[in-house]
């Protein structure tokens, strides 16, 4: 990998930044493809100097797109969106971009895409997230027929919009909900895991046209998971079980706003568990032997949420 250039669409964002730490490290040039390159020089301190470029591109826009990709060895595609605002949305972004980056890479002859999907894309689903990726996994196979697909389950880490929007909720509100009674099941990963795993699946011929699934060491219900959050943060809530469709109620006020804490369309997401497929290779078959746990991570940045910080265990001498 040492001296190969690669482009990263969406480096910039909450595992962007780890994949393109990991591979400054193995002596990439690393072109990180942004909508705003300006807000992205946080990125250049990871390698040396010049080994690490922010581009503007914008993966609604074809040209941008050939433009980033130019002379480029390898390619990843992070880009995501949690929900709709303007001109992103779900169809735009998660399945016509990236089926315009499959044609742009196919066509400059690029050696390796890696395309990061999500547990439970599936075109069956009643969720538009879901919906869209799936799309996008089909017009990545149908355009660049080698690439390896990246399915992670819940991402989490010190930036994640996971485990810290459930703990600043548990500072403001008395009461938590627990939508579909807080049954659903989940397998959150490590975002150093995720990182790791993208980055074997790029050096490693033998992940050509695999897809693989990515979940932590452990599956939680949501109830087990907000449960863990207020452990850390050292809060006391009641947790209150909300049907699904009251929950669906709340989100359709909600997501009226600038960044809605919640959506229908997540709604419909958390009727379905989030775990990975036995039937399907993941960590283990990318090198991760040993995922990190979120009972070991999230210590170390949850903290932040207790009433009075990291002194919140401190004793006075």
């Amino acid at each position: 990998m040492a001296n190969e250039l690669i482009t990263v669409f969406g480096g910039s964002g909450f595992i962007g930044r780890h994949v393109i730490r990991r591979l400054a490290k193995r002596g990439a040039r690393v072109r990180a493809a942004v909508r705003q390159p300006t807000l992205a020089g946080y990125l250049k301190p990871m390698g040396d100097v010049g080994q690490i470029e922010p581009v503007q591109a914008n993966i609604r826009y074809e040209s941008s797109i050939h433009q980033a990709m130019q002379g480029a060895d390898k390619v990843i595609n992070l880009v995501g969106i949690l929900y709709e605002s303007g001109p992103q949305k779900f169809t735009r972004v998660q399945a016509q971009g990236a089926a315009a980056i499959a044609r742009a890479a196919s066509a400059a002859g690029v050696r390796k895409l890696v395309h990061v999907s999500a547990i439970g894309a599936d075109a069956a689903s009643s969720s538009h997230y879901a919906q869209s990726k799936a799309a996008g996994e089909a017009a990545v196979r149908e355009h660049f027929p080698t690439a390896t697909i990246i399915r992670p389950s819940i991402v989490f880490g010190p930036e994640d919009d996971f485990f810290n929007r459930f703990a600043m909720l548990a500072r403001l509100l008395p009461v938590l909900p627990l939508i579909g009674g807080g049954h659903t099941k989940m397998q959150p990963v490590y975002v150093g895991d995720v990182a790791d795993a993208i980055v074997r699946a790029l050096e490693d011929p033998a992940t050509d046209g695999k897809t693989y699934e990515l979940g932590g060491p452990q599956i939680y219900t949501m109830k087990q998971i907000m449960e863990m959050v207020l452990a850390q943060t050292g809060r006391r809530r009641l947790l209150l079980p909300l049907p699904f469709f009251a929950a669906r109620i709340q989100a359709a006020l909600l997501q009226i706003l600038p960044k809605p804490l919640l959506t229908v369309d997540q709604v419909r997401l958390l009727e379905t568990d989030n775990v990975v497929s036995a039937a399907m290779p993941g960590l283990k078959e990318l090198g991760v032997a040993h995922p990190t746990s979120a009972e070991v991570a999230l210590p170390g940045y949850l903290y932040r949420y207790r009433r009075t910080g990291q002194f919140e265990a401190s004793k006075p001498a």
